[in-house]
């Protein structure tokens, strides 16, 4: 076996004993069923451990990571998972959580060419479109690609909001919030993009007051 791969085995071997130890019946119970409150939709990013950054056990949150935690509406894997997470783990909030320093949004922002990941990037180059005028009011690109991954995350808000999914949750009374969080790389810190949909009668109005916030920001910022 590759050295590096026993080295994982035998980290796993610890951690087991370690919680083992602390928790003797852990592990019998988390086999026996799984109740998260939380559905994590967030970047694959190496950076981003979507359940050790805001320090929950294992079967405390579902989790689901692509490249630029994208929600896009033909993507069979994301929607399979929202669905599981909404239907059956009956989940009370939907986080699309993005993070400053994104490869994924930079390669969109740049127009760089790395192959089949350039058509899944292509969504964020909508976005890009969409908040031309906005992103134009910044001077240095640095400041232009930490807006971007903001308006990622408010977009994939809208976006998990928008699913029949959701929707139907919603018409059926269940408790369900999409909330949108981006994380610091440089502070390990999440920061609250005041984007928080309980209803569809609450999207254009939550989607309109987050973009208004941003744009005022931006305007004293420039």
């Amino acid at each position: 076996m590759d050295n590096k791969i026993s080295d994982l085995i035998g980290k796993n071997n610890q951690w087991s004993d370690r919680i083992t130890q602390s928790e003797p019946e852990f592990f019998k119970k988390l086999s026996l069923q799984q109740k998260p409150k939380y559905l994590w939709i967030g970047c694959a990013d190496s950076r981003v451990p979507a359940t050790q950054l805001v320090d929950l056990a294992p079967g405390e949150m579902f989790v689901h990571r692509n490249v630029s935690n994208l929600v896009i509406h033909t993507d069979l894997n994301c929607l399979s998972v929202i669905q599981y997470a909404v239907e059956v783990l009956k989940v009370e909030h939907i986080i699309v959580c993005g993070h400053y320093g994104c490869g994924g949004i930079q390669a969109a922002y740049e127009n760089s060419r790395f192959g089949l990941i350039d058509n899944w990037l292509r969504h964020v180059q909508d976005i890009i479109g969409k908040h031309r005028e906005l992103l134009d009011q910044l001077s240095d690109d640095h400041s232009k690609l930490r807006l971007l991954c903001e308006l990622n995350v408010i977009e994939q808000a809208c976006n998990v909001s928008q699913t029949t999914i959701v929707q139907q949750a919603w018409e059926k009374g269940q408790k369900l919030v999409v909330n949108g969080l981006i994380y610091g790389l440089e502070d390990g810190k999440l920061n609250d993009l005041d984007i928080s949909i309980h209803n569809q009668e609450e999207l254009d109005a939550a989607y309109h007051r987050v973009l208004t916030r941003v744009t005022n920001r931006v305007g004293s910022d420039s």
